[in-house]
């Protein structure tokens, strides 16, 4: 059976990325090209998330990035203690100018900072309706309870309708699109993926859902179906950049044409891989390492201590 990506009515009239291509047609020169992938996000001075996490993860899975800089965060591998955004207008020249230049097979979206740069990434989305769209959305809580709600209601208004799959953690997830949930369970991928759906968008991935016996879950939805499902044990640490990372992967996966199921699951095994070879290049939490496939193969270290073990609170792994 056929799943399109978009349903009928959805304004977007994309490719069916569940339904790729066929590899004997006819390729153009062009096709010999790494897929291109624009992106709208952060600088990121830790290199946990940002365009610095987008650009490594998605060239390691063959996608050439465009970077457009929304803004800068202030950080360490520990806090997020600022974000200073871009001119609105500063974003939409980067934007337009790439895009006259060069064809895209896929819009991500990150943390872009201020509602006036959602209104602007929402505007270029609709400029190009046949272009899927990843839209991740990360935790929030550092920032002040009024940037907080502007954002989001800036973003449900305007990026949802023009978003191809949305992702994110399950509780950042569930607070943002069901805040009166009063159910006596917490909300499932479905739901989740309900509720985004009344907003346009007709898939989400959502990640982080505990299981008991220290699993996780991470579940592909449509407001219909469970499309795909992956489930790992929780690494006993504190990771900054698990999203970012994901959402880069899955985007890169989905320009170069990987059926839509496949590439989920494709990027959560990237995600966890980049995760369990994690290192701390500072005090604070430990990054992906999200060119784990380039490291040399471990010799036997006979007694060595495990490269592991982060000294760190278990059990907290943010993705």
């Amino acid at each position: 059976m056929k799943t399109s990506l978009l349903p009928a009515e959805h304004d977007h009239k994309v490719s069916d990325l569940t339904d790729p291509p066929n590899d004997e047609d006819t390729t153009e020169e062009g096709d010999l090209n790494p897929p291109c992938v624009l992106v709208f996000n952060a600088n990121d001075p830790s290199g946990a998330g940002g365009l610095g996490a987008d650009a490594v993860a998605m060239a390691s899975v063959g996608a050439h990035m465009l970077p457009v800089v929304t803004g800068a965060y202030a950080r360490d591998t520990a806090e997020i203690f600022d974000h200073f955004a871009f001119d609105e207008e500063a974003v939409s020249e980067q934007a337009r100018s790439i895009l006259e230049d060069v064809e895209v097979q896929l819009i991500k979206i990150g943390f872009v900072g201020s509602p006036e740069n959602l209104s602007t990434v929402a505007e270029t989305a609709t400029d190009y309706p046949e272009v899927p769209v990843v839209a991740y959305m990360p935790n929030l809580s550092w920032w002040e309870d009024t940037q907080i709600d502007a954002y989001l209601d800036a973003f449900r208004e305007l990026v949802l309708p023009q978003t191809t799959v949305l992702v994110g953690n399950h509780s950042t997830l569930w607070r943002w699109l069901l805040p009166d949930w009063g159910g006596e369970r917490p909300p499932t991928a479905r739901d989740i993926a309900k509720a985004a759906g009344e907003f346009g968008v007709p898939y989400t991935l959502v990640t982080g859902i505990m299981l008991p016996e220290q699993f996780i879950d991470n579940v592909l939805a449509s407001p219909q179906s469970v499309l795909a499902s992956e489930k790992y044990e929780r690494l006993e640490a504190v990771f900054a950049g698990a999203g970012d990372t994901l959402s880069a992967a899955l985007a890169a996966l989905l320009a170069s044409g990987t059926d839509l199921a496949a590439a989920a699951t494709e990027a959560l095994s990237y995600m966890d891989r980049c995760l369990d070879a994690g290192f701390r290049p500072g005090m604070g939490h430990v990054l992906p390492d999200r060119l784990f496939w380039a490291q040399p193969e471990d010799e036997d270290n006979g007694d060595d201590p495990s490269p592991h073990d982060f000294a760190l609170p278990p059990h907290d792994t943010r993705h």
